[in-house]
């Protein structure tokens, strides 16, 4: 009972056929699929199984921040071949930082699928420290762009993926639409995505989702209160009340570089520079997303009926990323993200087969 909304072409009729045989998309069902409410808690408070091994790497940028990348570690399935790299798959969490269970199960699958998955942890988010009094705004893609380039040093015969959860897509977002064709990504996935993220900050959400992300921000800055002191109010940022509130004493009412709520959000719309992306994106969403709003005035139809590299695959059923099922791999979204991955691969594969271009080096 999935939907695939998109602007007709060859790959997205590639997309249906390839979609339309996952069996992740047609497997069993949850007892209480009208109750996303409880699909979320379920999702934020259920570790995975197994819970994967990770290796932490610090990577220093520009201005002397740190982020941190997390490889899975374990075995990993049926690769490419030697002619075809392992894809590397970076792992995006949400703006909050807080890597679900959802989303290293996400990991472990890809893991199992001959995937190197890896986990982008931003500053101060995740036991990261935080050595600039400085952390990343909601859709700035700065610190990602230097994440991908490492990445493509790193393992430059790899073809590079990324997929974000939830409020983390803004980042993606964002950096897809300045990078454009430049963006080194294969390919691109958003599970969950808040894609008009001031309306979604003003409009605030569930007390059970909004109130357990307010305390995890503001436990992970209270360690770093004497750092931020310079450039925050901290009183008032752990005085804040909503998480709109906790952005503006963040990023607008900052005592050396205040700002507008409207001037911050022109350059920090996850969709400001949508028209420009250059590369396929899965965007997974439930019309029953509680965390999201409706789809009515939460999703931009015509973006996915305009655009040639935008894919809404929307289901009825699913929560805020959760679209359970009974079973192994509790969640079918994972198998969705993963198809569609290979999907791209294989039409890019025989488009230059059957155009006779050159593999790039």
């Amino acid at each position: 009972r999935c939907w695939l909304l998109c602007k007709p072409s060859a790959l997205a009729q590639h997309l249906v056929r390839s979609l339309g045989r996952s069996v992740g998309l047609w497997g069993g069902h949850w007892s209480w699929p009208c109750w996303p409410r409880l699909q979320m808690l379920r999702q934020l408070l259920q570790p995975p199984e197994p819970a994967p091994a990770v290796a932490r790497e610090l990577l220093q940028l520009p201005d002397s921040g740190l982020v941190a990348l997390d490889w899975l570690v374990g075995t990993r399935g049926a690769g490419g071949s030697g002619r075809t790299p392992s894809p590397v798959l970076l792992l995006i969490p949400n703006a909050a930082g807080k890597v679900t269970g959802t989303l290293m199960q996400l990991g472990w699958r890809a893991l199992e699928g001959g995937f190197i998955p890896v986990i982008f942890n931003r500053r101060g988010h995740n036991g990261c420290p935080l050595t600039t009094p400085r952390l990343q705004p909601f859709g700035d893609p700065g610190d990602l762009r230097e994440v991908v380039t490492y990445l493509r040093c790193r393992h430059p015969m790899s073809p590079l993926l990324a997929a974000s959860e939830g409020s983390g897509s803004g980042v993606l977002l964002g950096y897809l639409g300045e990078s454009g064709s430049s963006s080194r990504l294969a390919a691109a996935a958003c599970i969950a995505p808040i894609f008009r993220a001031r309306e979604w900050f003003e409009a605030g959400m569930p007390w059970l989702y909004e109130w357990p992300l307010l305390l995890h921000l503001k436990r992970g800055l209270s360690r770093y209160a004497g750092s931020l002191a310079e450039a925050v109010d901290v009183a008032g940022l752990l005085g804040s009340r909503s998480l709109q509130e906790l952005e503006e004493s963040l990023f607008c009412r900052t005592p050396t570089h205040p700002t507008s709520w409207e001037t911050y959000w022109e350059r920090n719309e996850p969709l400001r520079d949508a028209d420009e992306a250059a590369v396929p994106v899965l965007c997974l969403c439930s019309a029953d997303d509680p965390v999201r709003g409706p789809p009515a005035r939460s999703l931009p139809l015509e973006l996915f009926r305009s655009s040639p590299y935008f894919f809404l695959l929307l289901t009825p059923r699913g929560g805020h990323g959760g679209f359970p099922r009974r079973g192994p791999g509790c969640c079918w979204g994972h198998e969705a993200v993963l198809e569609f991955f290979r999907a791209v691969a294989e039409f890019l594969q025989a488009e230059e087969r059957r155009k006779g271009l050159p593999r790039p080096r």
